[in-house]
């Protein structure tokens, strides 16, 4: 088999794969749970749940009415992927037209695991710019016209 045709088979049985194939397990998700339920009340709710809200709503999912997310609730969403964060592309941030608002900036900014965003900007290169808060300290950051979130 040539390599030309190895390639081609990849590329075709990575197309028709179901995406289910590459979502997170059980007990990947469980640990993620661990992790987010701090106080172990079996619920997120309050800044718990801050970051996986936004996740919802940069999904597009369904977010819940009353702001709490059951363990129940979690688990389904995590196993889809919903809470899966994605890596900046090189070069991040990217000018470009960005059409999303301040609130969906920053939805990706607390998704990507900053709190306390405050300042949100967009600039003339089209990049939203802010200011925010990681494992304790106050970051500069930037969300690109693809949603490519870095801190500078």
């Amino acid at each position: 088999m040539s390599t030309k045709s190895a390639v081609t088979m990849l590329v075709a049985f990575c197309i028709v794969l179901p995406s289910t194939a590459w979502a997170a397990s059980e007990a990947d998700c469980a640990a993620q749970w661990k992790s987010a339920d701090g106080n172990t009340d079996g619920v997120l709710v309050g800044p718990e749940a801050d970051r996986y809200l936004a996740y919802y709503r940069v999904r597009a999912q369904v977010t819940p009415v009353d702001g709490r997310i059951s363990q129940q609730e979690f688990m389904k969403s995590c196993e889809s992927d919903v809470f899966i964060a994605k890596q900046p592309e090189a070069g991040a941030p990217l000018r470009g037209s960005n059409s999303f608002t301040e609130g969906q900036a920053k939805d990706r900014i607390v998704a990507a695991g900053f709190t306390s965003v405050a300042s949100l900007v967009k600039d003339g290169d089209g990049i939203w710019r802010g200011s925010a808060m990681r494992d304790g300290r106050s970051v500069k950051v930037a969300v690109d016209f693809k949603g490519n979130v870095v801190s500078q």
